[in-house]
């Protein structure tokens, strides 16, 4: 029985160019969702969470470090929105510009990347110990940057974009906030979405920033 598994799996895997089964039902989910509609709205890292009108897109079809992945599903200037939260405090600096650059190449011009990371600058050190590289929080183990404003504003115009920041602490503890429309890509962890701010009281944001090719 065991050697009949593993002569499935190496089948399978031969088929497929190494998907799982999985991988494979959701590459074609994929295709499906591009093939239609015309204004491709992405979301990058998405683990099963989007909002409807939203394509949903994982590592094995949509690679940050590997922009040729890409083409397989869409040509260059083609995606109108790129989706992305929490998914950059799990890519080292230089790695995070490689991603941001491959975003930039695969936007149209106008077009956007929408992009939520964990704040370095919040005033709770409990918050800033749950999400540090390291920290105590649910995968903060897989955390290779603590951003805060100034670091991840400088790494996305090195990748050629325009910055608009949304919502981020500031180096005194202050919090800023600009008005943005969950329609145009909805941050869960945020200001105004996260459960755990009820009441008022700041205990879990991000640094929310629009970056405009």
């Amino acid at each position: 029985m065991k050697s009949a598994i593993k002569k499935v799996i190496r089948n399978v895997k031969k088929v497929s160019g190494y998907y799982t089964l999985q991988e494979m039902w959701s590459n074609r989910k994929l295709r499906d969702r591009l093939k239609h509609t015309t204004d491709w709205k992405m979301v990058v890292g998405a683990s099963g969470v989007f909002e409807k009108g939203w394509i949903p897109t994982e590592m094995h079809q949509f690679d940050l470090l590997n922009p040729d992945s890409w083409k397989v599903y869409v040509p260059n200037a083609s995606i109108s929105v790129i989706l992305a939260e929490h998914v950059w405090e799990h890519l080292s600096y230089d790695n995070g510009l490689i991603a941001a650059v491959t975003c930039y190449q695969y936007l149209k011009p106008g077009g956007y990347l929408r992009i939520a990371v964990p704040d370095g600058f919040h005033p709770d050190p409990g918050y800033v110990n749950q999400v540090k590289p390291g920290g105590t929080g649910w995968g903060a183990d897989d955390h290779k940057m603590l951003y805060n404003y100034t670091i991840l504003s400088k790494l996305l115009s090195e990748a050629g974009f325009k910055v608009k920041l949304l919502e981020y602490f500031d180096e005194k503890g202050d919090f800023h906030f600009n008005d943005w429309d969950r329609n145009d890509g909805m941050i869960h962890r945020s200001k105004r979405y996260d459960e755990r701010n009820e009441g008022g009281k700041l205990n879990y944001t991000s640094i929310i920033i629009d970056a405009v090719k």
